[in-house]
C-alpha cells in the first residue's frame, strides 16, 4: 500500500519537472465515496498516469470525486475546457451508487440510450452465471447518446465519446478492468490518433539493502551526468526502485542514451540492484537456482511461511523449491529440525546457534542443496534490552559450510516479517550469483 502511494507522488513529480511538454494533454479524473474518504487508494489513476506518460502523452492533472452529480460534473467540464483526451474512470457498475453514466448524461446533455451490443454481453454473462438480467444489471448498458463501447468482446465495460473534440474514455473502477482497456484500447487508439508523439521510454532498477540517503547520495553523484534523462525514486518496502526516464524523438536514440545511462547507474549499485523491470525478487531467485541447478528448503520461524509462499508465487518453483518447515515453537525446533535442547537452552530461539541448526536441519531432512533459516522477534512484545524487536537470525547451509548473521529491522509486525523474509531470498540470490551476503550487527 506504502508503495503505491509513493510511486504515485513520484509519477507526479516527473509529469511535472521532467517531461518535456507536448500538445497532446490530458487529464484522469477518478469517481468513488470509497477514493474520497480515503478508505480505497487510487491504484487506477496511478496506473493510468505511468502508462500515459510511457506512451508520450501528457497528464497534466489529476482529480478524485465522489459519487455525484455536481462534483463530477464540475470535474468533467474543468478537463474538457485544457484537454485533448480525458481518462474517467469509476461509477459504471451495477449498484445503486454508480452513477457515472447518469451524470454524463446529464452533464452533456446526451439523452441514455440501451446500447444493444452491451446488453447483449450482460445477458450472456447472466445466462452462464444462471441468473436474470435485473434492473441493476440492464442499467450497465445505458450510455449517453452517441458513446462507442470499448470491449466488444465483453472483457470490460466502458465507452468513449467524442465532445467539442475532446475524447473522453469511461473506464471501469475495477483495476484488472481498467488496466486491460487502458492499454489494449485507449493508449493505442491515442497514439493512432497523434502519431508525432515523442518516444519516452522508462527503465526501471530494483534494489535491496541500500537506504534512502545512499540512493540520494548515488542520486548526486549523478548530477550533470544524465542529459536529459529524469531520474525518479520510488520506495517499496523492503526494496526501493530506481527509475530512469528519457523523451526523445526517435527510439533507437533514447534507447542507446538509456544504455549509457543504465551503466553509469549499475556501477552505482553494485551487489544491490537485483532486477531490472517488472521481475520480483522470488522471480530473479527462482531463475538464479534452475540456471545453478540448485534446491533450497526453509526453516522459517518469525516468517511463519512467508518465504516459502513468496517462493512458490512463481510458476515453475517445484523445479527448485522442495519444502519447508514452520518451527515456531521450540519444541517443533527440535523434534522437526534436530535443534538441539542444549542450544536453546544456552543461546535462545532466536540466536546464531539455534538458527544455523536450523538450516542443517532443513536441508538434511529434505535432501536440498541450499537450507534456508530464519529465527528472529517481529513483535509487537517479546523484545528485551539484548534481543529487541526486530531483532532477526539468518542462516543459510550449504555443502561449503553454514553461515549466520543477525539484523535489526524497523517497523511493525508486518515489516520485520517481509523483510525478513525478503532477506533470506536476497540470501539465496547472493549466494548463487556468488556475490558476498549483507553484512549483519
Amino acid at each position: 500500500m506504502f508503495f503505491l502511494l509513493d510511486a504515485f507522488f513520484a509519477t507526479s513529480f516527473l509529469l511535472n519537472q521532467g517531461l518535456e511538454k507536448t500538445l497532446v494533454q490530458g487529464e484522469i479524473i477518478t469517481i468513488g465515496n470509497e477514493l474520497t474518504s480515503g478508505m480505497t487508494l487510487d491504484v487506477n489513476a496511478w496506473y493510468a498516469a505511468g502508462r500515459l506518460t510511457a506512451s508520450g502523452l501528457r497528464v497534466t492533472r489529476i482529480t478524485s470525486v465522489g459519487d455525484d452529480y455536481p462534483s463530477v460534473s464540475r470535474a468533467l467540464k474543468s478537463a474538457m475546457e485544457a484537454s485533448r483526451f480525458v481518462i474517467v474512470t469509476g461509477g459504471l457498475g451495477s449498484t445503486e451508487d454508480d452513477l457515472t453514466n447518469e451524470i454524463v448524461s446529464k452533464a452533456l446533455n446526451r439523452p441514455l440510450c440501451l446500447d444493444k451490443e452491451m446488453f447483449a454481453i450482460i445477458k450472456r454473462h447472466a445466462s452462464m452465471q444462471g441468473t436474470e438480467v435485473c434492473s441493476s444489471l440492464e442499467k450497465m448498458a445505458w450510455v449517453p447518446d452517441g458513446s462507442r463501447m470499448l470491449s466488444p468482446e465483453g472483457r470490460a465495460c466502458g465507452f468513449s465519446l467524442v465532445e467539442n473534440e475532446v475524447r473522453l474514455y469511461f473506464l471501469p473502477g475495477v483495476p484488472e478492468q481498467m488496466r486491460y482497456l487502458i492499454d489494449h484500447v485507449v493508449i493505442p487508439e491515442l497514439r493512432k490518433l497523434y502519431k508525432k508523439l515523442p518516444v519516452t521510454i522508462c527503465r526501471t532498477l530494483k534494489v535491496y539493502g541500500l537506504n534512502e540517503p545512499h540512493i540520494a547520495e548515488i542520486f548526486r553523484d549523478l548530477e550533470k551526468k544524465t542529459g536529459k534523462a529524469v531520474l525518479g525514486f520510488y520506495p517499496h518496502f523492503p526494496e526501493n526502485h530506481i527509475t530512469v526516464s528519457l523523451t526523445a524523438g526517435d527510439a533507437r536514440e533514447a534507447v542507446q542514451e538509456l544504455d549509457r545511462i543504465e551503466k553509469q547507474i549499475r556501477n552505482k549499485l553494485g551487489t544491490a540492484l537485483f532486477a531490472t523491470g517488472n521481475d520480483s525478487m522470488a522471480e530473479v531467485v527462482g531463475k538464479l537456482l534452475v540456471a545453478k541447478q540448485l534446491t533450497v528448503s526453509v526453516a522459517e520461524s518469525c516468517t511463519g511461511g512467508l518465504i516459502g509462499h513468496l517462493l512458490t508465487a512463481v510458476p515453475g518453483s517445484s523445479r527448485y523449491f522442495l519444502g519447508g518447515i514452520v518451527s515456531y515453537s521450540n519444541e517443533a525446533k527440535m523434534e522437526l529440525l534436530g535443534v538441539r535442547a542444549g542450544t536453546l537452552e544456552a543461546k535462545g530461539a532466536v540466536s546464531n546457534e539455534t538458527v544455523q541448526e536450523m538450516a542443517e536441519g532443513i536441508r538434511n531432512r529434505l535432501h536440498s542443496d541450499l537450507g534456508i533459516a530464519v529465527s528472529g522477534i517481529a513483535g509487537p512484545e517479546g523484545g528485551s534490552k539484548e534481543k529487541p524487536v526486530g531483532t532477526v537470525h539468518v542462516a543459510l547451509a550449504s555443502a561449503e559450510g553454514t553461515v549466520s548473521r543477525k539484523y535489526r529491522f524497523w517497523g511493525n509486525r508486518q515489516a520485520v516479517k517481509l523483510n525478513s523474509a525478503t532477506m533470506a531470498l536476497d540470501w539465496m540470490r547472493r549466494y548463487a550469483n556468488g556475490d558476498p551476503l549483507l553484512p549483519g550487527i
